[in-house]
């Protein structure tokens, strides 16, 4: 599926989405926290702090805060891997995968309503 927007409507769509999950009481992300918690669930496991430092081109206490806040939300859950004790494997939840699905019915129902 090909979608064609101009700036000023793409502009507009991505307003009116973060607009609505404010809106929404949920917890307000940094840009930062919502493309980690995109990465996690969009792209195939297994992530690791590491990994998602590397491909974010962020420091690993950048990914632990985030991942700390999301934790508390029960949006992602971190445990030890078992034959490399150094890496912390993410792991999604329930919650967190209604959570992205919610923001792609936003995104999508936001989209129907842009002018054509």
């Amino acid at each position: 599926m090909s979608v064609s927007l101009r700036p000023s409507e793409a502009l507009a769509l991505w307003h009116d989405v973060t607009l609505d999950l404010v809106r929404d009481g949920s917890h307000d992300f940094s840009s930062r926290q919502i493309t980690i918690l995109l990465t996690i669930y969009l792209e195939q496991p297994p992530h690791t702090v590491r990994g998602l430092a590397a491909k974010l081109n962020v420091t690993k206490p950048v990914i632990t805060r985030a991942l700390d806040t999301m934790g508390a939300l029960d949006l992602v859950t971190r445990r030890r891997d078992e034959k490399d004790m150094r890496n912390v494997i993410i792991q999604r939840t329930v919650k967190g995968a209604l959570f992205v699905e919610k923001m792609g019915d936003v995104i999508v129902a936001r989209a129907k309503e842009l002018p054509r």
